[in-house]
């Protein structure tokens, strides 16, 4: 098993880690949210900053937290940060 395998498998327990690594950017915001400082060496390693930032800009709903929507906005210069991508639905 890879080392971003062995990320997705941790973070995404109800998934595979083909599955989880299967959508790039609700796999990172993940990471972004809830992963280590190990767990981002590994993405790093993968992953350019870019990928982070399109994260930012494409945000899937319902996984960042106040603290880490704020503190990438931070990261990546993107102050302020704009609103936490919420769900929605259907009347």
């Amino acid at each position: 098993m890879t080392d971003l395998e062995q990320v997705a498998k941790r973070l995404f327990w109800w998934k595979s880690p083909a599955e989880a690594l299967a959508d790039s950017n609700r796999f990172l915001a993940q990471v972004m949210t809830y992963g280590t400082i190990e767990d981002l060496a590994v993405v790093r390693r993968h992953f350019p900053d870019s990928a982070l930032r399109d994260v930012l800009a494409n945000p899937p709903a319902g996984v960042f937290d106040p603290r880490s929507w704020s503190y990438w906005h931070v990261r990546f210069g993107l102050q302020p940060p704009l609103e936490l991508p919420k769900r929605r639905f259907p009347a």
